[in-house]
């Protein structure tokens, strides 16, 4: 750098060293803004991988089959308001489908359960073998249903962690005890690992597991024998799944005896049209809260444009007495936007501090997760730099076309 750049470097230092509420105030915008942004993008970020954790928790690469809507004399019902998916339907979906590793199906109902003096509803669902399976559910202590449970629908069922912590005191071993469903008892056989939320926001932990025959026939009852709430199905590698949700589209069309002209009696969901639903308004948040953030970077700018123009005013004289001793239009056009680079750089980097800061607060009060990424704080900072250098440009150029004699006789 040559020594008329750090000239111009240290003038514009001085000058700014000697109104120093002035220019602090005048970076308050920036600081702000680079602060905000960081902040903002770092909470969007977070909801988004938060989002991705609660996807993941439904399994891997799984698919899930509802019963869909129906209209009944003018009104139309919701998924599960109509009995159009069966046993025989899952069964068959595994032998048809070759990418489908394996299926399963449940039935649910929200029931109060007892257990010695205190009681909880909880949703109640009853499932077949391979559900823990394709729903990935682990145990904390315990073990899962055995093909004989389900062969003699014996009364035995597993519980969720929320219902734990309202049915059994703390520190009291769940397995082996005895609740009451429906009046019905069984015995505790298992408790399931945490999930936490699913990303529709209800608590996966809240349930209690009981076979499926046992459900049907000694807790719900049904007047259509094989009838399920739900069917889930799951393939070896999640690009499969697009197409395995066309075949069982396909498989499940045919066996319900549908007319092309007639629309599907159930809904095919799988992960990856959650995952970008979900996606695409953690996204959108992002994006709303960046740009809502970028408007305080705008704000700064014009801050430092304004403060510019005053220091234009202020310093007629200097300016002219410059012109009059060689100084060219470019050079002080150099020194006006080196001050102006110079408050949006230390302004940038004081956002910088305060973004991050606020970010961890935020976690560390609220709870929200944050992810506060490097891409994001150079990107802050290079909009920064170029918001100074943008609204540096015109006050710049306004000093560097100044008459040199008027500027001289400048009072």
């Amino acid at each position: 750098m040559s020594a008329f750049v750090w000239l111009t470097i240290l003038t514009a230092l001085r000058t700014l060293a000697r109104n120093r509420m002035r220019a602090g105030l005048t970076m308050l915008g920036i600081v702000i803004g680079v602060a905000a942004v960081i902040a903002m993008v770092s909470i969007g970020e977070g909801a988004k991988r938060a989002v991705q954790a609660q996807i993941a928790t439904m399994g891997t690469n799984v698919i899930m089959i509802f019963p869909g809507t129906t209209s009944v004399s003018g009104v139309r019902g919701s998924q599960g308001s109509a009995v159009t998916l069966t046993v025989s339907d899952a069964l068959d979906l595994k032998k048809r489908v070759p990418l489908l590793v394996d299926t399963a199906w449940l039935k649910r109902d929200v029931l109060q359960i007892v257990y010695g003096n205190r009681n909880w509803n909880t949703t109640v669902s009853g499932i077949s073998l391979s559900f823990l399976t394709i729903r990935d559910w682990s145990f904390t202590s315990g073990s899962p249903f055995s093909q004989t449970d389900v062969e003699i629908a014996a009364r035995v069922a597993l519980i969720g962690q929320t219902t734990v912590g309202n049915l059994f005191e703390p520190g009291e071993e769940p397995v082996g005890a005895v609740i009451r469903i429906k009046n019905v008892p069984f015995r505790v056989i298992g408790v399931l690992a945490s999930k936490g939320q699913s990303t529709q926001g209800t608590d996966q932990d809240d349930v209690i597991f009981i076979p499926f025959s046992t459900a049907e026939r000694k807790v719900f009852g049904t007047s259509f024998i094989g009838s399920v709430g739900a069917m889930y199905g799951s393939t070896d590698q999640a690009e499969d799944l697009p197409m395995a949700a066309e075949q069982i589209r396909e498989v499940l069309r045919a066996r319900h005896r549908l007319q092309t002209e007639q629309e599907d009696n159930f809904t095919i969901r799988t992960q990856i049209d959650i995952g970008k639903v979900q996606e695409g308004t953690s996204e959108t948040l992002t994006m709303m809260l960046f740009s809502i953030a970028s408007v305080s970077l705008l704000v700064g700018g014009i801050g430092i444009m304004n403060i510019l123009l005053v220091s234009v005013t202020e310093r007629t004289r200097e300016i002219g007495v410059r012109m009059a001793v060689g100084a060219k239009r470019r050079h002080i056009v150099m020194q006006f936007l080196i001050e102006a680079m110079t408050l949006s750089l230390v302004g940038g980097v004081l956002g910088i501090v305060l973004g991050v800061t606020g970010a961890k607060l935020t976690t560390l009060i609220a709870g929200w997760p944050t992810i506060i990424s490097g891409n994001v704080i150079l990107l802050a900072f290079f909009f920064s730099l170029v918001v100074g250098l943008f609204f540096g440009l015109y006050p710049a150029n306004k000093a560097s076309r100044l008459n040199p004699i008027e500027a001289l006789r400048y009072e």
